[in-house]
């Protein structure tokens, strides 16, 4: 891997050098509160994996796609929250078919890395996806529950079109058969953060995408 630039701690520690990715640490220390009430020391570690450049380029090669593929026709985003958020964004910029974009947002984790199995819709969509082609742009496909329950969904809304897009693959954690049209990275089933994927809700605004160890 190259090398990477100095980059912010965004855990408040101060720049970490990344000399390559894979195997490259940082630590964080810090307490938490166990069922007594009292203290215990914890750590977190980030091994990282893709930098900015890798992702970038990735996003720029997918909308290359997309682009051949809906040529003469305008795509409609619908970005899977809050994850997709950072990837559709830069997915979008240059898709070169015009463009509509659309939120929702669909949960099957608690507070851990286990997905919990029941799936909910947290927020629906704005608008009716009847007779447009709507591209699913998702942060990552692990299990398909999700996913697979969402594009249900929206099939019986009367799309022209349905495709999904995701930065990231998990295929060998897939339980429920969920077919990706576009993928930028197949990766192990490790738990994965950064670039707007998260942990309980830490750790999307990392501007790498890392694992974190250590977690519980």
């Amino acid at each position: 891997m190259p090398s990477g630039r100095r980059l912010p701690d965004p855990l408040g520690g101060g720049p970490s050098d990344q000399r390559g990715l894979q195997g490259n640490r940082e630590n964080q220390q810090g307490f938490k509160s166990t069922s007594d009430g009292g203290l215990r020391e914890w750590k977190t570690r980030f091994v990282f994996w893709y930098q900015k450049k890798m992702w970038m380029q990735k996003s720029q090669n997918l909308a290359k796609k997309i682009s051949e593929d809906y040529a003469g026709r305008q795509v409609h985003l619908v970005c899977v929250l809050k994850g997709g958020v950072f990837f559709m964004c830069e997915l979008a910029k240059r898709i070169t078919v015009p463009v509509t974009m659309d939120f929702m947002s669909v949960s099957s984790y608690g507070a851990g890395t286990e997905s919990s199995g029941v799936v909910k819709i947290v927020k629906d969509l704005d608008q009716p996806l009847d007779g447009k082609d709507v591209l699913i742009v998702e942060d990552i496909v692990d299990s398909g529950r999700t996913l697979g329950y969402l594009m249900e969904i929206l099939r019986k809304r009367n799309p022209k079109s349905l495709h999904l897009c995701t930065l990231l693959d998990k295929p060998e954690r897939r339980v429920t058969d969920v077919k990706v049209d576009y993928t930028g990275f197949n990766i192990p089933d490790e738990f994965v953060v950064g670039y707007g994927l998260d942990y309980a809700q830490k750790y999307r605004n990392l501007p790498y995408i890392g694992v974190v160890e250590g977690v519980e």
